[in-house]
């Protein structure tokens, strides 16, 4: 490979001057910095002004008194107010420390793997950097013939614009070739046919020396015509640095590929530097290359994009080895780009280590947030989201302030904790573009509240609309208790799916046992949930006057069809069986969640949110969470004066609560606070634990 013309050069003889195609102001390489009509933008000319952001407020009025409020004090109407930033790095919202590290990286060339959950930025921040690279001189990669091995085409580089010139010069050149060989063509068909039709008086002959001519002149022909360079990478157009996505490339589209030709001989063939095909690899040369579910690639094509990284040049050959590309393989052609890889926590897993250490030896690691702490500046940058997303589809009407307010709501509740707001924020611009939709099918001049509450019910995802199609239909029938007291039997909760909440009622019995007492349960556990169950057996010898050794404790998860998979549960057994064991009734009204160390305590589980509104759609009156919890409680306001939460840090504060008849309850309650009193006392702290998927 040559940046300059080489002295075997076959077009040497053509009358070509290729360094003779200059650059003006207007190709692409004489390039400014403003956006083009197709939205590009252009790339930074001062790397100082990368650290640039842009306010939250978008250009909006902001009352310091109401920063309080859902807007983050934004005084406006509608969405259409928010002013939106032109460059994709300052549209990011909430991924301050990914953004910092793709703003150095771009400045320093520097390759980056993002780790997070889908929809959280990764592909927009590795777009953004695209922008953002140094500006350097694009270039055009051209293929052309090898005269002395048809089989290893040549690969020539020339600044960006110069490709296409190159080419229409080399096919003029031909075309006045052809044009030449079909004149001298002519005159000698002419000259043959004359010849035989007046002196040999033989026609036929003459049509057949015709024609052997004519075949002949076509079949030479061909090579004048196969003279003529491949433009494989053309980078005319290209107002910023390429971005090529290559998230589920197969190896042909990842690292280049070269055609099949059925008519492999007999001068029918297509020559070989005509049938190459540039990969993402080559596409993103002095770019930037992105792979999501980097992981998915097989471990050849990752082996392949290391040593394209390292070496900053990859020939191509043909991948299929049944095809007549693998014959053939070109020359190194250029492929210096910024590797940008994605995935989630498992694609670390199975990513070659030597290409993970490739990343992370020249370039940063970061892992992408989820949610993000809930202040007035973020509540202002999601109202710009939603402003953004309402521009980039260009179809929806703008979003009241009221509907703005009810989406940041939303994300306070997808966040699953208190004081925060989710980050994931392609479902919260699914759910916008919803109510968007709905607000456009009704031919709204703006989407309201309404719109947005409708769109939260129709944006659910499969697997919840499955869950709540199972929900419903299990209401059918409904073994819940709300009223009244019973032995043995609590509501507790759990949530199917992402966030639809349910009632399980769970069952205890304790009968005599022909063998040593054992404790059975039945309702398609889990391996968690079975372990979860051994913990409460242990809890039950502490803590219960029985002697169990020689009875069986029999649970039951009833209406479990899809079986229990965490120990969200262990409360809600340890409570049925000590209400088994000790003959005392439960109140039904009560219902509870929460896993259980041990030694008693209550440990914090996941989707309290949801399942205590599930508590109050069945009419519970009182839910029974842990203490841990009690900052991630975000219900809807119609639930809220509907139930009581009592947050809770130990088994005996939940059968206090639970557990009917005064005598009874307050005698098993004090037994139980004298066998944990000293270590309650001495101010020991509860493990704060991870909460439970249920």
């Amino acid at each position: 490979m040559s940046d300059d013309t080489d002295t075997d050069d076959p077009f040497d003889d053509l009358d070509i001057d290729e360094d003779s195609f200059g650059e003006d102001d207007s190709t692409p390489t004489g390039r400014d910095n403003t956006n083009d009509p197709n939205g590009n933008v252009a790339p930074v000319e001062d790397r100082d002004e990368l650290g640039s952001d842009v306010g939250a407020d978008a250009g909006v009025e902001i009352a310091d008194d109401e920063e309080d409020n859902l807007l983050g004090g934004l005084q406006l109407d509608t969405s259409a107010d928010i002013s939106v930033p032109d460059r994709l790095v300052d549209q990011v919202i909430g991924q301050d420390h990914a953004r910092d590290i793709i703003l150095k990286a771009a400045k320093q060339r520097r390759h980056v793997m993002m780790i997070g959950s889908p929809g959280t930025g990764k592909s927009m921040l590795a777009k953004a950097m695209s922008q953002l690279l140094p500006r350097e001189e694009l270039q055009d990669i051209l293929v052309y013939h090898n005269p002395d091995d048809g089989n290893e085409p040549k690969v020539r580089t020339v600044p960006a614009g110069k490709g296409e010139q190159i080419v229409d010069a080399h096919k003029e050149e031909a075309q006045k070739r052809n044009q030449m060989r079909s004149f001298l063509m002519w005159i000698i068909i002419a000259v043959i046919f004359g010849y035989t039709l007046l002196i040999l008086q033989n026609p036929v002959m003459g049509i057949i020396a015709a024609a052997l001519v004519y075949i002949a002149f076509k079949y030479t022909s061909r090579g004048s015509d196969a003279m003529i360079p491949n433009l494989l990478i053309n980078n005319a157009d290209q107002q910023t640095a390429p971005f090529e996505d290559a998230t589920g490339a197969h190896a042909g589209a990842l690292l280049g590929d070269v055609r099949h030709d059925p008519f492999q001989s007999g001068g029918m063939e297509t020559p070989s530097h005509d049938r190459v095909e540039a990969g993402a690899i080559h596409k993103a040369n002095k770019g930037v290359l992105f792979v999501d579910e980097i992981n998915t690639l097989d471990i050849r094509s990752q082996q392949k994009l290391m040593t394209a990284i390292q070496e900053g040049k990859f020939s191509i050959t043909g991948q299929s080895e049944r095809s007549s590309g693998a014959m053939v393989q070109t020359e190194p052609v250029p492929c210096d780009f910024v590797m940008v890889a994605a995935g989630n926590l498992d694609a670390m897993e199975n990513m070659h280590p030597a290409l993970r250490s490739r990343i992370k030896g020249y370039g940063y690691e970061v892992y992408m947030d989820d949610t993000i702490e809930d202040t007035p500046e973020m509540r202002r940058k999601l109202a710009r989201f939603i402003a953004q997303e309402v521009q980039k589809d260009g179809r929806l009407p703008a979003f009241t302030r009221e509907a703005m307010q009810e989406v940041i709501l939303e994300a306070q509740r997808r966040a699953g904790r208190k004081d925060h707001l989710t980050l994931e924020l392609r479902n919260l611009g699914g759910l916008v573009r919803v109510a968007g939709d709905i607000a456009r099918a009704e031919d709204k001049e703006f989407t309201d509240r309404a719109e947005v509450l409708e769109a939260k019910d129709r944006s659910r995802s499969i697997e919840q609309q499955l869950a709540d199609n199972y929900i419903e239909r299990r209401n059918d029938y409904d073994m819940t208790v709300n009223q009244g007291d019973v032995v043995g039997r609590v509501n507790g909760l759990a949530v199917m799916g992402d966030d639809s909440g349910i009632v399980m009622p769970v069952m205890a019995e304790v009968a005599p046992s022909q063998g040593p007492g054992e404790v059975i349960a039945t309702g398609k556990l889990q391996e968690i949930a079975q372990e979860s169950v051994q913990n409460v057996s242990a809890i039950i010898k502490k803590f219960s006057d029985e002697d169990i050794s020689n009875k069986d404790i029999h649970i039951q998860f009833v209406q479990a069809h899809e079986g229990v998979e965490g120990d969200s549960a262990s409360v809600t057994v340890a409570t049925a069986v000590i209400s088994a064991l000790e003959n005392i009734p439960i109140e039904q009204n009560v219902a509870m969640t929460g896993s259980l160390s041990v030694r008693g305590d209550v440990l914090p589980v996941g989707g309290v949110t949801h399942k205590i509104e599930a508590a109050a759609k069945t009419g519970v009156d009182t839910v029974i969470i842990p203490k841990a919890n009690e900052q991630d409680v975000m219900i809807e306001d119609e639930f809220k004066e509907q139930v009581e939460i009592v947050p809770v840090s130990h088994i005996s504060e939940v059968l206090e609560v639970a557990l009917a008849g005064e005598p009874e309850k307050d005698s098993l309650v004090d037994r139980l606070r004298s066998i944990t009193g000293k270590a309650l006392e001495s101010g020991e702290t509860q493990p704060s634990g991870s909460p439970s998927p249920q």
